[in-house]
């Protein structure tokens, strides 16, 4: 007999075991507006695949790709009502979490990836702290590029581009005013709207990137770019930190190392991307002229004008759209930059010598597609 309740008693001690030790299955649904034939779906797509490495098999990643859950103020929505676990959000999502997001994409802050880079490493610590108290972790930054206008007429300063139907995401208003204020036609309308009111004529300029252009053939209906680095397009991949803390926490760290990896060779891959697409685009493709971008280059004193409007309007921003502290943080570290990287004059046609702003090492990379925060 007592042999027997031994027995059970070892018995019920082991099943209690194996259930204190079986790991709880983590579905993570993640949201993206990228499509599944580009890199960035296969950047998340190989993420994954290394999370279900690390977890064993218990973590699986499932990406709704291609702006199939709306785009990215949907996506947030969605985040918040618990339909969808993680999303890789552009600034237009990020800001709708927490504004200062838009500090990385004040119009004509930075004129290189140098600056940008730079600046973004020192501050990320205060806006991921700022994103977590929403209940967010930041699993990787990226950017897709500068934004730059295309559109259906050449811009050849600020007064073209006033007189243009100028897209602008839906669902700010103080954006939407400060564009209106500064004299600008703008349409607010959602990123999955573009395609559709450029081919009714619902709209005439789009700030994009050039990938993005490249990757939704917008230039076939936009065939011009005006060369003006408006600012870089910021994103970055973030989930749930309460389905984030139903993974063990020994799996954790690696996979939250795996999602940097991914978020850094993405960033290196879409930069040069960009510059391919830009070149793509102004070949265009065999016999069909009527298919090429035309890209217009602003006259210095166009571009110092256009500069000169921008900056008139920071301080609009500053405390608005941009939270102050943060602002005048990013301007004193690029800057700072600028200090340890000053600008060597840079050779003219002439022979003679004009001296650009910023470091030397300016990327030529184009376009992005919502700037949280535009000056105008």
């Amino acid at each position: 007999m007592r042999k027997t309740m031994v027995v059970c008693a070892m018995a019920c001690a082991l099943a209690g075991a194996a259930r204190a030790q079986k790991v709880e299955k983590v579905d993570i649904i993640m949201a993206t507006l990228a499509p599944t034939d580009s890199q960035w779906y296969k950047v998340m797509e190989n993420m994954g695949a290394e999370w279900k490495k690390i977890s064993n098999g218990t973590v699986n990643l499932s990406i709704r790709a291609g702006g199939v859950v709306g785009d990215d103020p949907d996506a947030v929505r969605r985040l918040r009502s618990r339909s969808i676990q993680a999303a890789a959000l552009t600034s237009a999502g990020l800001g709708d979490i927490d504004q200062g997001v838009a500090a990385l994409q004040i119009p004509m802050m930075f004129d290189n990836y140098e600056e940008l880079d730079y600046v973004r490493d020192r501050i990320a610590p205060r806006l991921e702290k700022r994103i977590l108290d929403k209940g967010y972790l930041v699993l990787n930054w990226g950017d897709a590029g500068w934004v730059q206008f295309f559109s259906t007429k050449p811009i050849h300063g600020l007064d073209d581009l006033r007189k243009l139907k100028l897209f602008t995401w839906a669902g700010d208003p103080t954006e939407e005013e400060l564009w209106k204020a500064n004299g600008f036609r703008v349409v607010p309308l959602a990123a999955t709207d573009i395609v559709q009111q450029l081919e009714t004529q619902g709209i005439d300029a789009v700030p994009t990137t050039a990938l993005y252009a490249e990757t939704a053939q917008l230039y076939k209906r936009a065939k011009y770019m005006c060369d003006v680095k408006w600012a870089p397009f910021i994103g970055a991949t973030i989930v749930s930190t309460a389905t984030w803390e139903k993974i063990p926490a020994v799996q954790r760290g690696p996979m939250l190392a795996a999602a940097r990896r991914s978020g850094e060779a993405l960033k290196n891959d879409i930069r040069a991307q960009d510059t391919r697409a830009l070149d793509t685009m102004t070949k265009g493709q065999p016999g069909k002229k009527v298919n090429r971008l035309e890209i217009t280059t602003l006259d210095p004193a166009a571009l110092a004008e256009w500069r000169k409007q921008t900056e008139a309007v920071y301080p609009k921003m500053k405390g608005k759209m941009v939270p102050a502290d943060l602002f005048e943080e990013v301007q004193r570290l690029r800057n700072e930059y600028r200090v340890q990287h000053p600008a060597k004059p840079l050779a003219k046609a002439d022979g003679t010598s004009a001296t650009g702003s910023g470091s030397t090492n300016s990327s030529k990379s184009s376009g992005a597609a919502k700037v949280k925060g535009k000056t105008k």
